[in-house]
């Protein structure tokens, strides 16, 4: 079954890409999310009047792979220790989060992020929401990194290679299908 969850780290146009490499992931998207403006432009997200976080959405078969899984491979290209920022990226549209559509989710995104909290000692500043709004970004931000190679990206390029190598453990599916029947 196809599933969606929502990821912010920053520019998207890394997230987008690296998310779209892993293994399971159906298609993934730029747009921006939780926005209190519908159908914002890109500029006016730039002024942080919006109140939108450049977002992804990812697209994904849970039958390859967890939601948990995901968001391991997710917390990798982030430092989710930083507020409003992501490499050189700075501002309210930077910042780091989760945000899903079914309330079963929350469960499994509370529990990743509790388990990220442990491996820092500064607090995460990751959001963990439902999701409010939903808009896909301009068409020139769409496979950014796939139109333009040499394009900027906070994301370490050695994080391409490794992704597509990965696969998710069938235990963690399994976990995840039982816990959703519940």
């Amino acid at each position: 079954m196809h599933r969606t969850i929502y990821l912010a780290g920053g520019c998207f146009w890394g997230v987008d890409h690296y998310m779209g490499l892993l293994k399971g992931v159906v298609s993934t998207e730029c747009g921006y999310a939780q926005s209190v403006i519908p159908n914002p432009s890109y500029e006016l997200v730039c002024t942080g009047t919006t109140h939108a976080v450049e977002t992804v959405r990812v697209i994904y078969d849970d039958e390859q792979i967890a939601l948990s899984f995901l968001l391991e491979q997710f917390f990798l290209i982030i430092d989710p220790t930083l507020l409003n920022r992501q490499g050189y990226d700075i501002g309210t549209q930077y910042r780091t989060g989760v945000y899903y559509t079914d309330p079963a989710d929350e469960t499994i995104v509370t529990a990743a992020l509790n388990r990220l909290q442990e491996q820092y000692a500064d607090p995460i500043c990751v959001e963990n929401d439902d999701l409010r709004s939903y808009y896909p970004a301009e068409l020139y931000h769409q496979d950014y990194l796939i139109n333009n190679p040499r394009g900027y990206c906070h994301v370490d390029i050695a994080h391409f290679a490794q992704v597509q190598k990965v696969v998710c453990p069938t235990v963690l599916i399994k976990q995840e299908q039982t816990l959703r029947k519940k």
